[in-house]
């Protein structure tokens, strides 16, 4: 009888241990990377969850308007009607940061959603504009002239409706502005939250032999240009390896643009321990 007893003891501290092991897997405890920002999110088996597993603070997701949905795709949609931005993004996102959801740790660190608009800039930001409406408690917004920061912030690029958003005093969306033509530049972040451009736009290192001076000092100039106007840094295409990872880093740029999520998580896990290290 009491080898019974303590069989069942041991079965039950065997299945709590077991149980514990299993929300240790759905809810990873990654440092939030600050840096990491996921290209076409949406290509990876588990779209926004791998991302967010890996410990992902910015998030890309193509969209084209069509029958009044707003389809994630990178190209034309066919027969990706289901594959809609809020079932995929906004319902998911809105359900981690409320802690409603079984699958996913609840969000602490701030996040950004960058839609790429494929289709008609003004039509597809009208549909858009129109479902941001029912996530407003999470978004951050501009409101009436007053930017007022939330948990997830969206960042249009692609086709970009400049005209439109900057004549809106009230509204759930801010532009990301070409890092080619930041110097223009005197708005604020009421319209602007970020700077992009193609990395080949500025620099042509693969990463082989020594960053070229001059290509270098052309980059930390239009970051430090771009940071002066309190916007994101982000280059798009390049180089997807540790040597041009740690000197877009060294040079300011913010975002590293990368579709090898585990690879750049484990690339910015270990800079942020060895910084750590040697303070």
């Amino acid at each position: 009888m009491q080898a019974a007893s303590f069989c069942l003891k041991h079965l039950k501290l065997f299945l709590s241990a077991l149980l514990v092991l299993s929300a240790l897997h759905c809810y990873p405890q990654n440092i939030p990377l600050v840096n990491a920002f996921a290209h076409n999110d949406y290509w990876h088996k588990r779209p926004l969850y791998d991302a967010l597993d890996n410990g992902y603070t910015h998030i890309e997701a193509d969209i084209y308007l069509r029958h009044g949905k707003l389809i994630v795709a990178h190209l034309l949609p066919l027969f990706k009607r289901h594959r809609t931005l809020e079932r995929l993004y906004l319902d998911p996102l809105a359900a981690c940061i409320n802690s409603s959801n079984g699958l996913a740790p609840r969000i602490v660190s701030p996040l950004m959603l960058m839609i790429d608009i494929k289709s008609d800039a003004d039509k597809t930001y009208q549909a858009l504009s129109a479902l941001l409406e029912n996530y407003k408690d999470i978004l951050s917004g501009y409101e009436n002239g007053v930017f007022v920061k939330r948990q997830l912030t969206v960042v249009i690029t692609g086709h970009k409706p400049f005209e439109t958003l900057k004549k809106q005093q009230n509204r759930l969306a801010f532009i990301d502005e070409d890092l080619m033509s930041v110097q223009k530049d005197t708005s604020s972040a009421n319209v602007y939250q970020t700077a992009s451009c193609k990395y080949s736009k500025i620099v042509n290192w693969s990463g082989t032999g020594s960053f070229p001076v001059l290509q270098k000092q052309r980059l930390c100039k239009y970051v430090s240009m771009a940071h002066r106007y309190g916007k994101k840094v982000r280059l798009w295409a390049s180089p997807e390896n540790p040597v041009v990872w740690n000197e877009l880093l060294e040079c300011g740029v913010d975002l590293i643009n990368t579709d090898k999520l585990p690879e750049l998580k484990d690339f910015l896990t270990k800079r942020i321990a060895f910084s750590a290290n040697v303070k």
